[in-house]
């Protein structure tokens, strides 16, 4: 347990290395981010969404990037986003963008951020589409439950948010956002924390997870249940059989790449599985992040990079 956590936090640490990221990023896909990552083109990525679709999976998109530190480059984002949600509705795809707000402004300027991320709102809602803002690291997280209460507040019911249980304060953010029946993503947390603010066991953690989805759907919330654990799946739907919650009020989220014999087993029984399946040449953090979750992946990754 103790590799595991030395590990984890290296890799964390590793992603933030613009130097390492040059060397795996020059070797491109091929070092085996291609086991996550939905191609480097839209292209690419609507053909892996397609494919999930036909096997009874949903899918959502994200542009891979973040912290845009201008408004000329957030700007540009924010057009790519438009040109992706326009590209998944025509293809008639069962599936959604996510998006970090840090790609689109929220290391500068919050305004700025909700001008854009409200634009993308907007455009999804006139084509019946859903937005998801994704949770990053804790000194974001205040500015980005403020965009979304903002959005809701404006009348935008196609948007939601994403949680993350590692981190103290969350069963209170749970509370916070209970009055507007959110639609939350829960997750367990993929950034490297502090102790002082986040659980530093896995157990606390998983805890936490199970409290926090079950008051999450027991109290009218829509939740996105985003783990691979099969323990936490199986107590998941006793819990909704048990309380009686309708399978239209929650769903499972994976990971493009992670178990996809149990994602589909999970949508032959009649439940929403969605696939996240991230897209763009600039893979590489989120590739690391991938990789301290499992930190014995980290061998595919160096045995890539040896074969050149």
């Amino acid at each position: 347990m103790i590799v595991s956590k030395v590990s984890r936090a290296a890799i964390l640490r590793a992603a933030e290395s613009r130097r390492l990221q040059r060397l795996v990023q020059g070797h491109g896909m091929r070092v085996g981010a291609a086991r996550f990552v939905a191609g480097e083109t839209l292209d690419e990525c609507v053909v892996v969404m397609r494919r999930l679709n036909e096997t009874g999976l949903h899918a959502n998109t994200t542009l891979l990037g973040e912290v845009i530190l201008d408004p000329s480059g957030a700007a540009t984002v924010t057009a790519a986003y438009e040109r992706i949600i326009d590209r998944v509705v025509a293809e008639g795809l069962k599936a959604n963008v996510a998006l970090k707000l840090t790609h689109l402004g929220l290391s500068f300027d919050a305004e700025t951020t909700y001008a854009n991320v409200e634009r993308l709102v907007g455009r999804a809602a006139g084509l019946g589409s859903f937005i998801r803002i994704d949770m990053e690291q804790s000194e974001h997280l205040d500015a980005t439950l403020n965009i979304y209460e903002r959005l809701r507040a404006a009348g935008h019911d196609n948007v939601g948010t994403a949680l993350q249980s590692y981190l103290y304060r969350t069963p209170d953010d749970v509370e916070r956002l209970l009055p507007l029946r959110p639609n939350l993503r829960i997750v367990k947390g993929a950034y490297l924390e502090p102790a002082e603010i986040a659980y530093p066991e896995k157990k606390d953690v998983d805890r936490a997870y199970i409290e926090i989805v079950e008051k999450g759907m027991h109290s009218g919330a829509y939740i996105a249940v985003a783990t691979h654990d099969e323990a936490m799946i199986e107590r998941v739907k006793a819990f909704a059989d048990r309380e009686g919650i309708e399978r239209d009020r929650f769903e499972f989220q994976m990971l493009y790449g992670v178990r996809p014999a149990l994602q589909r087993s999970i949508a032959a029984e009649g439940y929403k599985v969605l696939v996240a399946t991230p897209f763009g040449p600039d893979w590489y953090p989120y590739l690391m992040r991938r990789l301290a979750e499992r930190p014995a992946n980290l061998g595919f990754l160096v045995r890539s990079l040896v074969r050149g």
